[in-house]
């Protein structure tokens, strides 16, 4: 298996630290309001990546943080803390706000398919972890105390930029554009490990350390919980590609500076979903969230879906039309797979090696999901039986997650009654929902179309069931009556 590795800047031969196990870390949400769908297309394609692991026989630990505190605009100390915004906003505690986000993040990925973390450890619980290490900063000269809070010295290190090459001149105060410098750094691009003096003082959560009340900086709690759960050593990091810089970058300089050597091996990002006027955010146009697909009529894993057809390294490009030809894919592909029978024998054994080596291909290329998606059709088209085709898509979709043979069989069953249903009304012409909804709009249509069909008015019929179409309405065709259901 190859893996693009962003601190290399090239594809890599992926080879664990360790035979028996995979330690892998995810940086998670800041639990101050719901995660939007272009966040969460990073877990999902971290979900892909722990689930192939395990698909090859390695056995994964995985390992993802909360933040339920210190994450500012900047580490400049500059705009209001992310967890206390979110409270004002609420009328509710700073731990009501992490837990009620919490529990929704994690009803977001259920919904998508994504595995919960084997270890998912709020930045709370480990405080004691990130003061243990920023002394030892601070005794090994990596660290520095002024104007209250603990700074880590970036002066120290022989290379700080690990993703990018960046020169110092191109930078502002070493974190974003325009960010008012802190008076206190002794360099630019020095970070806070600890805040006792926070231009906030009316902070919720605060915690006794040897240089005051206070509470840690960002950085540092993905560094504590990591090496608390994963030990020195990590094999894959995974995470957005905005928090490369600075909140990879950061980790990397304490942990390997607390360390004394190397820490993480493979660093992977995801790269951002835009829409088609810029980056998504919770803060310009439409919030764009899990709940919102599924009060359009989006299935949640027709998302899914979408995400899969492109590669997790390039930009994704999100729009109402490329989710409806997502939702359309994905209903053709659960209706092509409802056609397999289910009582077709035994798969056959070379027929289904050949289909699992091309799928292990693509996804040993990068993770390669869209070629490993085009994997399922070429299953279907495969000249094998039945029973190795629905053998095959078993297997692929236990690391693409799409539900696809539980979706088929719910849609044979479904099939079945309609056709009961139909059968049962005897000469009766009958119009049947999929889902048994009634829709007097939709009815009245197919009963026009059945009276331009008898009438030989071919034209008439095609036009309904064109306009029908065009309303993401799919008909199928039965003895005595007429299937719809919503595409």
């Amino acid at each position: 298996m190859k893996l693009y590795n962003s601190a290399t800047r090239r594809k890599e031969d992926f080879v664990p630290n360790h035979p028996d196990i995979v330690k892998m870390y995810t940086c998670g949400p800041t639990v101050y309001h719901f995660a939007h769908i272009g966040n969460l297309r990073s877990y999902l394609m971290e979900d892909v990546l722990e689930k192939y692991l395990r698909s090859r026989g390695y056995n994964v630990l995985r390992v993802m943080n909360i933040t339920d505190v210190g994450h500012l605009t900047s580490d400049a100390d500059e705009g209001e803390d992310k967890m206390l915004k979110g409270a004002r906003r609420e009328h509710k505690t700073v731990l009501e706000i992490a837990q009620y986000y919490t529990d929704a993040f994690f009803d977001d990925c259920r919904r998508l398919n994504i595995k919960r973390p084997d270890v998912v450890q709020p930045a709370t619980g480990c405080i004691d972890d990130c003061i243990k290490i920023i002394e030892k900063l601070l005794a090994d000269g990596y660290a520095y105390c002024a104007g209250g809070n603990v700074y880590f010295d970036t002066s120290r290190l022989e290379r700080y930029y690990i993703f990018n090459d960046f020169n110092e001149e191109d930078l502002a105060v070493g974190v974003r554009e325009g960010v008012e410098a802190d008076e206190s750094k002794r360099n630019k691009n020095d970070f806070v490990l600890w805040f006792t003096k926070s231009k906030f003082e009316d902070q919720a959560l605060k915690w006794d350390s040897p240089w005051g009340v206070g509470y840690p900086g960002w950085h540092i709690e993905c560094s504590a919980i990591s090496m608390k759960y994963c030990g020195e050593d990590l094999d894959i990091h995974c995470g957005g590609i905005d928090n490369a810089f600075p909140h990879h970058t950061n980790e990397i300089a304490q942990s390997e500076s607390y360390l004394g050597h190397k820490w993480c091996n493979f660093w992977v990002h995801i790269h951002h979903l835009n829409t088609t006027s810029g980056k998504m955010s919770k803060s310009s146009g439409e919030f764009l969230t899990v709940a919102l697909l599924e009060e359009k009529g989006y299935d949640p894993l027709a998302y899914r879906l979408f995400c899969l057809q492109s590669h997790y390294r390039k930009a994704l490009v999100f729009s109402w039309e490329n989710l409806d030809n997502a939702q359309l894919a994905y209903q053709k592909l659960i209706t092509r797979i409802a056609a397999l029978s289910p009582d077709d024998g035994t798969p056959e054994p070379a027929a289904l090696d050949a289909l699992r080596e091309k799928f292990n291909a693509a996804l040993d290329n990068d993770l390669n999901t869209a070629l490993a998606v085009t994997c399922l059709y070429d299953a279907l088209k495969a000249r094998t039986s039945d029973a190795t085709r629905r053998a095959a898509i078993a297997e692929f979709d236990r690391v693409l997650g799409l539900d696809l043979l539980a979706k088929a069989e719910a849609r044979r069953a479904a099939d079945a009654k309609a056709a009961a249903a139909v059968s049962a009304a005897g000469q009766r012409f009958s119009v049947v929902a999929a889902d048994g909804a009634e829709d007097t709009e939709i009815t009245a249509l197919l009963l026009a179309r059945q009276d331009a069909k008898k009438a030989k008015n071919f034209a008439e019929a095609d036009r309904i069931r064109d306009a029908l179409k065009a309303q993401g309405i799919e008909l199928t065709d039965l003895p005595g009556g007429v299937q719809w259901r919503r595409g």
